[in-house]
């Protein structure tokens, strides 16, 4: 197979950018996301990859529930400020404003929306695990259009 042929393959799957949020036993914690698919209808289900042996992952396994808050074109600023180690100072992630609702991970106040997800199922293969979440809860913020991978710039695959 040709590398360079494989990457320009797999560059040119689309994606969205998310901060997903999570819980344990020292507080919340957040991500920023890309890999995620609804894959059911009934019941409403999504898939999330996330990277092996990161605290996120960790926490989603150990405790079952994650949030997805779907960021706003022009919000790259806010999927960057989650790519590394988060400081949390009352109710705010890397100085953006969340809530709790069912599931008590975070839900940011300057997303479009967001839905909360209950672990159904879950898949440990290669550098990433891949949870199945049943969405128990939804809310919308605001009209607009979603960030994605290609708006920002970057690149993800290969």
């Amino acid at each position: 197979m040709d590398p360079n042929a494989k990457k320009t393959a797999l560059r040119g799957i689309t994606y969205g950018l998310y901060v997903v949020g999570t819980k344990g036993d020292e507080g919340v914690n957040a991500f920023t996301g890309n890999w995620l698919t609804q894959t059911s209808f009934e019941p409403p289900l999504v898939a999330l990859a996330v990277k092996k042996d990161t605290t996120s992952q960790e926490q989603i396994k150990k405790n079952e529930v994650f949030s997805v808050n779907i960021l706003e074109t022009g919000q790259k600023d806010m999927a960057t400020s989650f790519f590394s180690a988060i400081k949390q100072e009352d109710n705010k992630l890397q100085g953006y404003e969340f809530y709790i609702e069912q599931t008590g991970c975070p839900i940011f106040k300057d997303a479009l929306s967001f839905f909360e997800c209950q672990v159904v199922d879950r898949i440990e293969k290669g550098d990433h695990y891949i949870y199945v979440g049943e969405v128990t809860n939804a809310g919308v913020h605001k009209e607009g259009d979603p960030l994605t991978l290609k708006e920002t710039g970057f690149n993800y695959g290969g």
